[in-house]
């Protein structure tokens, strides 16, 4: 028999939390809970920030990609500019310092595209993802942690590799999905 739950309705019993782990970018953390079947368990979480998205857009319907070594994956990922907000800091201006960082772009028009759940079974990461536009180039100054390659090329081949799973990214993935449709809808393609 499925149990029906009224809207929001938290079927989790938290008993106790201690953090686990802790760095920099993220903190894990252990709880001891009661299942929604009743039963005793432990459910580990991972907290973070904001996660930020940028797909560009020039004049040309040209947009940048970001390549990068993903360490976990052991793989190269072409993904749009991201990163993660400060802070403090708001989506909107995290996802302005991003783009700077990683690609040296700044852009004059901005659109944001909504909201995500990265990973909603293991993380609190909500991810933002923005339409940057008017674009003017600048000097990348990434992180000591990214050594970054930066590449140009049309708006619908970077759909084409998201829809020929050559884009992997999660936020890669959704950030031009979303933009294609935007673009759709506003009759730009």
């Amino acid at each position: 028999m499925v149990k029906k739950l009224q809207k929001n309705m938290n079927p989790w019993q938290t008993l106790s939390s201690k953090e686990i782990y802790r760095n920099e970018w993220m903190r894990v953390r252990e709880d001891q809970v009661i299942t929604p079947g009743g039963n005793p368990g432990i459910y580990g979480v991972v907290e973070t920030s904001p996660a930020i998205g940028i797909v560009t857009l020039d004049e040309n319907q040209q947009t940048y990609l970001v390549g990068q070594y993903r360490y976990p994956l052991k793989t190269y990922s072409w993904e749009i500019p991201e990163g993660g907000a400060e802070p403090g800091e708001t989506p909107l201006k995290a996802a302005k310092r991003e783009l700077r960082e990683e690609t040296g772009l700044l852009a004059a028009k901005w659109t944001k595209l909504g909201s995500l759940y990265t990973s909603n079974s293991i993380t609190n990461e909500i991810g933002y993802v923005f339409l940057a536009e008017s674009l003017k180039e600048g000097i990348a100054q990434p992180e000591h942690t990214e050594d970054l390659k930066i590449k140009r090329l049309p708006f619908l081949e970077a759909y084409k590799q998201v829809l020929n799973f050559k884009i992997k990214d999660a936020l890669a993935v959704i950030g031009i999905m979303r933009v294609f449709e935007y673009l759709r809808l506003s009759g730009r393609i």
